[in-house]
């Protein structure tokens, strides 16, 4: 590799989980090679940056402890879970800490590919982020799977449940059929989805579950993650997100060693770029309190400033962002319900109900979801071409049109209008008529129609004749009614 002025280390800790020593351990490495700041990456993997003449202490360090890394790439994609909401964010599920453990351990290989490990309970980790997306089913130790193939938008349902112990070797029978038919299933329009079924399966015996109904999820909201909060069994979490990303790894060592002394055994990365520890009892809060006022850490910032996806190790994101938010501040503008991410570069991999992507040096246009829901992909275009200095007024004017959109019910979200206009920041929309395909999940939405299959806006479906789904092609018989408006799943 080219040697530059200075390396990005990225480690992968795999489930956003890792042990108080052994992070201790990294942070050891990295302080001796010349770092003094660690972040945490948006599928929960960390990063530092050293300077080229430190890299012979990074390997060394790296090579006695035998932890691997990568140096200015990201070959090997963290797989990412909702571990750290387990007894936090959600408690009525079966998937607890000795089953994401044992799915970990069972990957003996480095994922090439993005793979999500997700409780469909909670809503702090992102379901549709990756290539792999494990969602968990009613059915104990089964997983729904939705495939979004390298370089596509298209998620595509497995048409049966996958069996825990299975996902890694499911993983790595069908990374490897995608990375060695690029040119069936890489980067690729009209994917044969049945061709990939019969590959994964040749020669696997998976152990599999017909699939009942479909994949329910829960309404988005973001939860709170900051500050010492009371849970289960009279401990507390303490979450701790940092305005401009970066960790000083004397604190963060402070912070293991204190993990060490008082038997908390495990730290937690998320993917909102935050560290998150479990199981503090109330004897042991004033030393914690003791560490934040020792490093000067806040932890009680505004909610709309927390709820922000952002590329990793962008300056120009971060920069932009604190723009936005002292903008939101000014305004008080309430943000909940709803989440932000800013794209400076094209496919990595956000989600968000609100994106902000750049579209030239200085331009940006402003899209969200037809729902507000970030776990769905079906967007909206609101404005075009804004310069970044106006892209406050703009935000905080969709905020308030999505607002005046809600229902008298909290739960339920009216549609907004599309490619809205300054003189037109909503209208009046018929109540949503939705058929949802069984094969695939896509939906269908009088009030938008269907592009692909040439239906004009406000054309019911029973109208329709010879429909097909645009996705998978199931015909009109293999779409059912829904009563309550889901998640849309065409990312």
């Amino acid at each position: 590799m080219k040697k530059t002025e200075t390396y990005c280390v990225k480690i992968n800790l795999p489930g956003g989980v890792i042990s108080a020593g052994d992070l201790y351990e990294i942070l050891q490495i990295a302080e001796n090679a010349g770092a003094n700041k660690i972040s945490v990456g948006n599928r929960q993997q960390l990063y530092f940056c050293i300077e080229a003449n430190r890299l012979e202490d990074l390997e060394l360090g790296m090579l006695q402890s035998a932890i691997a890394y990568e140096l200015n790439a990201d070959q090997f994609p963290n797989v990412i879970s909702s571990y750290v909401t387990d007894n936090i964010f959600n408690t009525e599920s079966w998937l607890k800490e000795g089953v994401y453990k044992d799915i970990f351990d069972l990957f003996n290989f480095a994922p090439e590919l993005k793979v999500n490990l997700v409780d469909r309970h909670q809503t702090f980790v992102p379901f549709f982020s990756g290539n792999f997306n494990f969602i968990s089913a009613d059915m104990s130790n089964y997983w729904y799977l939705y495939i979004r193939f390298p370089k596509t938008n298209d998620l595509h349902c497995w048409p049966c449940l996958i069996y825990s112990d299975d996902i890694p070797a499911f993983c790595k029978a069908a990374q490897e059929i995608i990375l060695n038919n690029k040119e069936l299933f890489y980067d690729q329009s009209g994917i044969n989805y049945d061709s990939f079924y019969k590959k994964v399966n040749a020669g696997n015996a998976f152990i599999n579950q017909q699939i009942v109904e479909p994949l329910k999820l829960p309404d988005f909201s973001l939860s709170y993650y900051e500050g010492f909060n009371k849970y289960l069994n009279d401990k507390y979490w303490l979450g701790i997100y940092r305005r401009n990303e970066l960790f000083p790894i004397a604190f963060l060592k402070d912070i293991c060693s204190l993990c060490i002394k008082t038997r908390v055994g495990q730290l937690y990365t998320t993917p909102w770029k935050s560290i998150l520890i479990k199981g503090i009892t109330d004897a042991d809060r004033k030393d914690w309190g003791f560490i934040l006022n020792k490093y000067r850490i806040n932890v009680r910032h505004a909610a709309n400033e927390l709820n922000w996806q952002l590329e990793n190790l962008c300056t120009e994101s971060l920069e932009l962002k604190k723009q936005l938010v002292r903008e939101f501040e000014e305004h008080d503008l309430r943000t909940y319900r709803l989440c932000f991410a800013i794209k400076m570069q094209p496919k990595t991999g956000l989600l968000a109900s609100i994106i902000i992507k750049k579209i030239k040096p200085g331009l940006f246009d402003i899209l969200h979801t037809r729902d507000f829901n970030p776990n769905s992909k079906d967007f909206v275009s609101y404005k075009n071409n804004l310069p970044a200095n106006a892209l406050g007024d703009a935000l905080i004017a969709l905020c308030d049109s999505y607002y005046g959109l809600l229902s008298a019910d909290d739960n339920a979200l009216l549609k907004t209008a599309g490619n809205a206009t300054d003189d037109e920041t909503g209208g009046d929309i018929q109540a949503a008529e939705l058929y949802q395909c069984k094969s695939c999940l896509s939906i269908y939405d009088k009030n938008y129609g269907d592009l692909f299959n040439g239906v004009e806006a406000g054309t019911a479906f029973k109208n329709i004749t010879h429909y097909i789904c645009p996705v998978c092609e199931s015909p009109a018989d293999c779409f059912t009614k829904v009563e309550k408006q889901p998640i849309i799943f065409d990312i």
